[in-house]
């Protein structure tokens, strides 16, 4: 029996009616009420509100800094383990590689519940009783071991990628392993380090969930700020979804704007 054959405009209309409904109306539910009051008249008062409430400005820079933070943690130990990984030899690295994937199998609230007892049995002990403040530490350390497996997936798929010749190359240039490795490892993994940065920084702004349970529900975040308005000031829980979006935009348009790994591999060679 031969199968129907379908246009590209044909197969492009169950995305298009998934983006309709699941994007786009969304998207213009929030402008409207971002842009209205309460009597549901265009205002511009939620954005002045907003953007002269000093609170609310304190908890985006929070949001920020923690982000940043645990990209960066995130960032330093993925690298090398995905380095190790990816230039290894074992024939059964992969098990190793399942070993930091694996705990993204267990639902994510056992896993941050898990990690708030074990802080909990900690701060007990003789000479920790400071993890028991210790509220923002405890935040980025739960953050960090929950979004590290998509750093370092990203980054073990890129290096797995690179041609062993081109370290064969840089070698028979008389390049050491240091250079080698700032020359050649560094710029062809960028693809990898700009996808692991944006999958950790972005939802790390919102994950609220792990700010509440080991921050003591002191640790805000703008992901809280959404939540808690969407229950009772849709206006402002709108604009700060906004502001959330331009923010997720930006970051997104600037890691966009590095180099593709084809121009990289280019411009080393």
């Amino acid at each position: 029996m031969k199968l129907p054959r379908f246009s590209r405009k044909t197969l492009c209309i169950p995305y298009a009616v998934f983006l309709l409904f699941f994007v786009v109306l969304p998207m213009l539910v929030i402008f409207f009420y971002a842009f209205t009051d309460e009597t549901m008249h265009p205002s511009f008062g939620t954005f002045i509100k907003f953007f002269s409430d000093p609170t609310k400005l304190s908890t985006i820079v929070y949001s920020l800094v923690i982000a940043l933070i645990t990209t960066v943690v995130c960032l330093v130990i993925a690298y090398p383990v995905a380095y190790i990984l990816a230039r290894s030899k074992m024939k059964k690295k992969f098990v190793i590689l399942m070993l930091f994937v694996l705990p993204m199998w267990i639902n994510f609230v056992l896993r941050v519940n898990a990690i708030r007892e074990l802080f909990n049995l900690l701060a007990s002990l003789h000479g920790m009783e400071w993890l028991a403040s210790a509220n923002y530490f405890k935040t980025v350390f739960g953050m960090v071991y929950d979004f590290l497996p998509f750093m370092i997936l990203p980054l073990y798929t890129t290096m797995l990628k690179i041609d062993d010749s081109l370290y064969e190359a840089s070698a028979d240039l008389g390049a050491g392993a240091a250079t080698t490795f700032l020359r050649v490892t560094v710029p062809l993994s960028m693809p990898g380090i700009m996808s692991g940065v944006t999958m950790v920084f972005l939802p790390s702004m919102t994950n609220y969930v792990v700010s509440d349970m080991l921050g003591n529900a002191k640790v805000t975040i703008i992901g809280k700020f959404i939540s808690d308005y969407f229950g009772n000031d849709w206006h402002m829980g709108s604009m700060i979804a906004l502001v959330l979006l331009v923010v997720v935009f930006l970051s997104t348009w600037l890691s966009g704007g590095f180099k593709s790994e084809e121009n990289v591999r280019g411009t080393v060679l």
